[in-house]
């Protein structure tokens, strides 16, 4: 009970420290010129927002785990690789660094977290242990400068990478929690915290982006954490949970870099074809569009939790499949009533301004006639209601 009574404390004060630094975090960056003024057609905000607000989510971390936990490896290795990464994109989000040297450092920050022990050096796949020998190594760096990038690269609205960051967050947490792994547990929640508290300022419309700077530093802790925490784990299943929670950033990430290298371009060639951009083009609002990719996220994470053997022990397969095929039933379902504008506005995922008016002009006659019988008032009929019907019936018929 205490352990549980210190945990939610330190998340609590990781999540009052975040909101709380975010302001001041906003005037260093209009201070030092830390700000993206939208010039170009790819960016889909419109006014200049000041970009380093990842270096609110790093101190509140930092302060938080150093206040709450017991030193470790892994606290030490996020740290410093951790304040690294910070640095470079806070120098990125000022003068815009090459991105292939942004790559050489995230690697070298990445060799640094192996050499402090984060390798996953066996991955357990149906029971059996499989050495990885020799390729642990190069296997560790690539999936710690892989997922670092793939945070970054699914960075492009409002609160999306945060947002998907928390929701990780979360599911490392639930995961490691299960297995008994209470040091890992605190630290996933902490990092929850941190990027909660900061998601207020984030949430569309922005007030501050995470930029490069928080970022990089949330992809770097997300693979350093799932290496030690969930890589390692004796479970079953345990390759293929952190794969599933990081799915959604992971696919975005290698489509981006095949799509970019097939049109014979840099990979980190920025462009209009990540998912998020896909949502907009086809209709979606930003906050939409982010809501979306939250739903997809944490049915994700889910799935994961539901692959552990701590909580479901042999029906874990049947309810992982169970949960899967509903996840995307429903999914189907929201999708297509969010694709129909009218549906969309229905559904109440956006935010409902409909007036009485409004309301009218969907209805016929008849519907409009049986309105004044049960709600007791008669309803004078907009002098444009009758032409916007026949609209309507004339389009239906073409």
């Amino acid at each position: 009970m205490t352990y549980l009574v210190f945990g939610i404390v330190a998340i609590v004060c990781a999540i009052l420290l975040a909101y709380t630094l975010t302001p001041p975090v906003r005037v260093l960056a209009f201070k030092i010129g830390a700000v993206d003024v939208p010039l170009d057609g790819r960016r889909v905000h419109k006014k200049p927002i000041p970009r380093i607000g990842g270096f609110a989510i790093y101190l509140s971390f930092t302060v938080t785990t150093l206040l709450f936990c017991d030193y470790s490896r892994d606290l030490v290795t996020i740290w410093i690789g951790g304040g690294a990464l910070v640095c470079l994109g806070i120098i990125d989000d000022i003068f815009r660094i090459n991105a292939w040297i942004k790559l050489l450092v995230q690697l070298v920050v990445s060799v640094l977290a192996v050499l402090n022990g984060c390798v996953i050096d066996y991955i357990n796949l149906g029971g059996s242990y499989i050495d990885l020998g020799f390729f642990a190594i190069p296997l560790s760096v690539l999936w710690i400068a892989g997922l670092t990038n793939a945070i970054n690269f699914i960075d492009g609205l409002d609160g999306l990478a945060c947002g998907i960051s928390a929701i990780s967050s979360l599911s490392l947490f639930t995961v490691v929690l299960l297995h008994g792994d209470y040091v890992s547990a605190l630290i996933c929640g902490i990092l929850f915290g941190s990027c909660f508290g900061f998601l207020p300022f984030n949430l569309n419309p922005a007030r501050i982006f995470m930029g490069d700077t928080g970022a990089l530093f949330l992809g770097y802790t997300l693979a350093v954490l799932s290496v030690n925490g969930v890589f390692k784990l004796h479970a079953v299943l345990s390759f293929l949970v952190p794969l599933v929670i990081f799915a959604l950033p992971i696919f975005d990430a290698a489509f981006a870099i095949f799509r970019r290298l097939l049109a014979r371009k840099s990979p980190f060639a920025a462009d209009r074809g990540h998912i998020h951009h896909r949502l907009i083009d086809m209709g979606f609002t930003q906050k939409e569009s982010v809501k979306i990719l939250y739903a997809i996220c944490g049915i994700l994470g889910l799935v994961a939790v539901f692959c552990t053997e701590g909580m479901f022990e042999e029906t874990r397969i049947i309810k992982t499949v169970a949960i899967l095929v509903i996840a995307i039933l429903i999914f189907i379902i929201n999708f297509m009533i969010l694709k129909n504008p009218l549906s969309r506005k229905h559904s109440g995922i956006i935010e409902d301004d409909m007036t009485i008016e409004d309301y009218i002009k969907e209805l016929d006659p008849e519907q409009v006639k049986k309105l004044e019988e049960h709600n007791g008032g008669v309803i004078e009929i907009p002098a444009d209601t009758e032409s916007v019907l026949n609209d309507d019936e004339e389009t239906d018929q073409d």
